[in-house]
């Protein structure tokens, strides 16, 4: 029978937030999924926008920068939104997420993932 639980973004020491590098072709490394392909993830990410102007936040989501796995988010001037809904990702040797914000020292990331181990 499968089990769930809770676990912080595995690029986040004990849960704390990321602040997000800035879009230069460099992105901060939010999650590393789980290895088991057998496995699933859903994965909850929460944007805050600390600056006076909106941030534009890219996710690449996968194994490589191709364009169909990247997610783009407006995140409003000194605001916090709900970015990445429980997307589910199953298991994979290289699959991370990883995000970049226009602008350096606004935007920060937080959240969970609901590790659905299949043993």
């Amino acid at each position: 029978m499968a089990t769930i639980s809770r676990n912080h973004l595995s690029g986040a020491t004990d849960g704390h937030t990321l602040k997000l590098a800035i879009d230069s072709g460099t992105y901060t490394t939010v999650h590393t999924v789980t290895t088991t392909t057998a496995d699933f993830e859903e994965c909850w990410c929460w944007l805050n926008n600390v600056s006076t102007t909106q941030q534009k936040v890219t996710f690449q989501i996968g194994h490589d920068t191709n364009v169909a796995n990247r997610m783009v988010v407006n995140v409003p001037p000194e605001s916090t939104i709900l970015a990445i809904p429980g997307i589910t990702l199953q298991g994979a040797s290289t699959y991370t997420v990883k995000a970049a914000a226009t602008a350096a020292d606004s935007v920060t990331v937080w959240g969970h993932i609901n590790l659905i181990d299949a043993a």
